[in-house]
């Protein structure tokens, strides 16, 4: 915030304090909630400009899943870089770290080259639990 030249208000620390103890891939709203369970004067927009502020300096990404919905995670910087499996039934996200996918990506874009420098592999699909619901 400070290279933002913005100031570092109660409600702006609170929101970042609980963003980084909360949960991952979480909404705007979530968070929002969270938030107001220690202070209900905070508003949806408060929330909405500091996540983006944490998302403009690189300490959260914004990731989207298919559901139309902004979910934030702290960024692959503050912590190892990992990849997601989504559910479509019920919205689980399960986060997987697997060098063997790493190992095979850094070959490809060798073969052709490349040099990445950021990646973001997310698999589609239906989790164990909706699949008993199913059967």
């Amino acid at each position: 915030m400070a290279k933002k030249g913005l100031r570092s208000t109660a409600q702006r620390r609170l929101i970042v304090d609980t963003f980084f103890e909360g949960a991952s891939h979480m909404t705007i709203e979530d968070l929002l909630t969270e938030v107001r369970v220690r202070d209900k004067g905070i508003g949806y927009a408060t929330v909405y400009r500091t996540l983006k502020l944490l998302a403009e300096c690189g300490v959260a990404s914004e990731r989207r899943f298919g559901d139309g919905l902004s979910r934030y995670e702290l960024a692959d910087d503050a912590k190892s870089h990992h990849d997601h499996l989504i559910c479509v039934a019920c919205g689980t996200i399960v986060e997987f770290e697997e060098p063997k996918i790493e190992a095979l990506q850094d070959e490809i874009a060798s073969r052709y080259g490349f040099h990445v420098t950021s990646h973001k592999h997310e698999m589609y699909g239906t989790c164990g639990d909706c699949q008993k619901k199913v059967s």
